[in-house]
Formats: C-alpha cells, structure tokens, sequence
C-alpha cells in the first residue's frame, strides 16, 4: 500500500510539533484564543506549517536517496516502497498547499512561507553538508515558523521578529546532535548542545518573568527541562548512534512542551495545557513513523 510509506515521508510526528510552533506564535501575537473567529486564520496557518514542514522533509529524503541506499536502505525511497519521482512530486505538492494556505490568512503570511520553503530546500540541498552553517540553517526553518504564527496579526511580526533566535538556537543544537545519529558522535557538541538548551530554558523564563507570568510558565519549562536533559546525558556519557537517536527524538517531540510554555508566558495556562495535549499525539506517531 502506497499510502504508508508516502506517510513515513512526512514525518508525522514531526508535523504536530509545526502545528505547536504556530500556535506559539499566535499566542505572542496576542491572538490565540478559543474565539470562532479566530479558527479561520487558525486553520490555514496549520494547515500552511503542515505542508511546509512535510515537503521539506520529504525533499530532505529526496536528496539524500543515495546515502540512504548505503546507510538507511530501510527507508521508502532506497527500499523501492516510493519512486523517487512520486517522492519529488509529494514534497511539491506539499510546498505548493503550505504556501497557497499561508497567503489566505495575508500577504506577510504568505511570504514568509514562501522564505520557510527556500530555507527548507537549501538546507535539504546543501545545508546540512555544512558543519556551522548546516545547524543554523535548520533552525532559521523553526525560527521562520514561529514568526508565521506570529503573522496571523502582521504588525506584530517586526516588534516580536527578534524571538525567532530561540528556535534558531534549540533547533541548531539538535541539529548539532543529529550528526552522529549513524555513526556516533563526540561529548563536545553533545555538551556544547546542551548548554544552548539551557539558553533557550533561561532565555523563554526571563520573557515569562518580564510579563510577569513565569509562574505560569515555569510548569511547563521544567517539563521541557526534564524531557530533554537526562536522555541528552546518558548520550554524552556514551555517544554511541542509539543514545544520540533517542536525544533527538526527544529534543525534536518536546518542542511542544517549549511550546506551550511560550503559549503560557503570553496567552494563558488553560492554553497551554491545550497545546501540551498534541504532544501524546506526537509520540503515538513517533512509535510508528520515524523522527528522525
């Protein structure tokens, strides 16, 4: 059944944690809420997230099938499940539906994920290949994300456009891991990587702090602290390629825990908790489709 391995292509799990990335943004926006008329915007910028997100990391599969056919010949492509050509018109397909969604709700909208997709193709194509820029590449993906949320009211883009670092720092540090998932890794980056999550956990209290909600916040901070670290240390005292896999599925799924803690330092903590709720979603699918 061709349905499946089309789907292993998206990384669904994955995909929850964009819709999370949104809904972030939205609430530093000051619009998420659980108003009727704030499903509208709500939707297509998910949908949007969805189709970006998924035609990248179809495209990522794409342009790796030659080295997955050495060291990952399990997966669709290099297995034969998916031809390469229907893979390419997936992850095609995908970009046009995140794009074409993004322009319904505006016109910033719609560039910035025409700008998430270029980031995509070029990390996918090159990026990734590039030890400093690679990282930093993947996490300008995450960052751009997080302002499309935000774009759901796009005069609020440019005073919150400096919080897309946050991202850009957690993302490039799994990233930074994600290099030795195959063949192992060194203590150094793992160490270096963590010490970036602690930045981001510092950087997302103080912003709760100054708003005068990090009491609110702080739940949902420590949850995230306590996801991401002990997996991350049992990597970096043996750095072999199966603890590096687990540090980062569980960096990549607890997105949504960083997440919601944006959502509780803006919004509310009733929100907050709604985001959190697609995270047993997100690891439901992590068991049948692959993270990483």
């Amino acid at each position: 059944m061709l349905l499946l391995p089309l789907l292993r292509l998206t990384r669904p799990a994955n995909l929850v944690t964009a819709v999370a990335d949104v809904l972030a943004g939205m609430a530093i926006a000051g619009y998420l809420t659980l108003d009727w008329a704030s499903f509208g915007p709500m939707g297509w910028l998910c949908l949007a997230t969805i189709g970006l997100y998924g035609g990248g990391v179809v495209f990522n599969d794409v342009f790796d099938a030659e080295l997955d056919a050495v060291e990952r010949p399990e997966r669709p492509i290099p297995s034969g499940q998916v031809s390469l050509g229907a893979a390419t018109g997936l992850g095609l397909g995908l970009l046009a539906i995140g794009i074409l969604a993004a322009f319904q709700v505006s016109r910033l909208s719609g560039l910035l994920a025409i700008a998430i997709a270029a980031a995509a193709l070029l990390y996918d194509k090159w990026g990734k290949h590039q030890s400093i820029l690679g990282p930093l590449n993947m996490g300008l993906c995450r960052g751009l994300n997080l302002l499309l949320g935000i774009s759901v009211l796009p005069e609020q883009v440019q005073p919150w456009l400096w919080v897309s670092v946050v991202p850009i720092a957690y993302i490039a540090a799994i990233t930074m891991i994600s290099r030795g998932e195959v063949h192992g890794g060194n203590s150094g980056t793992l160490r270096v990587a963590g010490l970036l999550y602690g930045l981001v956990i510092a950087c997302i209290a103080a912003i709760a702090q100054q708003r005068a909600q990090l009491g609110t916040a702080f739940p949902f901070l420590l949850i995230f602290g306590l996801f991401i670290f002990p997996p991350l240390w049992r990597a970096v005292r043996e750095p072999v390629g199966k603890n590096i896999g687990m540090a980062v599925k569980a960096g990549v799924l607890s997105l949504i825990v960083m997440n919601a803690a944006w959502v509780a330092a803006f919004a509310s903590f009733p929100l907050a908790l709604l985001v959190v709720c697609l995270l047993p979603l997100s690891r439901l699918l992590a068991k049948v489709f692959a993270v990483t």
